[in-house]
């Protein structure tokens, strides 16, 4: 019996000290994060998850769809028109004002350079669009076509130094309208945004009126803004409502270009906010 008690004691001594042991253990944690300001439990605010070498990957996008053509690269764009005879015209600047009806939606590519205002492309400025795409984009995955024509709208000029009159000047160059939403350039393939967007956007700074990089998402979220905000509009007295109760007689001096746009063009430039 006395060796049973002598057992039981030296098991609780060593049951004692290991409490102690752990206590001052805890105590110690507790006390450091103290110190770094921490006021959570005494090891759950101290226990550390060692994130080295975890990544999360996006899953990849599905190209199964994707037909890349036999020749991916922009072709070359005569200079001049192939026509018998050349005719002068009048500088017709409905040609850039108002909205596109033509090339305003994608096709096959999935990217583009789109028109935020009216304005003239010169012959220059499609050989800079053609070499600078052609020499940064990888034919193997990637793809470009043109969505506008070559020059066709001959401009006319007479030489330095001519006296009035004399009737209309020759043949100087040939240019290429251009209007509001209308694709310049659509880009397509086995490629993401980020991967051609630099090259797109060094593009768009270089035309003569105001362009920007949009995919098909992006153009499409773009008319979708436009259409709410003419829905969701407090304002009762809009430019449409206006015209159609002729108030103040304001038909007299509108002009049939701006009953047809109610206002939202003014020449070839844009104005997104009104409705």
């Amino acid at each position: 019996m006395k060796q049973t008690k002598c057992h039981f004691g030296v098991y609780s001594v060593a049951l004692y000290n290991m409490i102690s042991f752990v206590k001052a253990a805890v105590g110690g944690l507790t006390g450091t994060c103290r110190a770094h300001g921490h006021q959570l439990a005494p090891l759950q605010s101290c226990l550390k998850v060692c994130a080295a070498g975890l990544k999360t990957y996006q899953i990849t996008p599905d190209y199964s769809n994707v037909v890349l053509p036999e020749k991916p690269k922009l072709k070359f764009l005569n200079k001049v028109p192939n026509l018998k005879k050349a005719k002068k015209e009048s500088k017709k600047l409905r040609d850039i004002q108002g909205p596109a009806r033509a090339a305003n939606s994608f096709t096959s590519g999935q990217y583009a350079i789109v028109a935020l205002g009216g304005g003239y492309l010169h012959w220059g400025h499609l050989e800079m669009m053609r070499l600078t795409i052609n020499r940064k984009i990888d034919a193997r995955t990637t793809f470009a076509r043109w969505r506008i024509n070559a020059p066709y709208k001959p401009i006319t000029r007479k030489g330095l130094g001519q006296r009035m009159g004399g009737g209309k000047g020759a043949i100087d160059h040939y240019v290429t309208p251009v209007r509001y939403g209308r694709l310049i350039v659509e880009l397509g393939g086995k490629v993401e945004l980020g991967e051609i967007e630099h090259i797109l956007t060094e593009v768009a700074k270089k035309l003569p009126f105001p362009a920007k990089v949009m995919s098909r998402e992006g153009l499409e979220e773009m008319q979708r803004k436009q259409k709410e905000m003419e829905e969701n509009n407090l304002n009762p007295w809009t430019f449409k409502r206006i015209v159609e109760g002729n108030m103040l007689g304001i038909r007299k001096v509108l002009s049939p270009f701006d009953l047809r746009n109610h206002g939202r063009f003014t020449g070839k430039f844009h104005f997104p906010e009104r409705v």
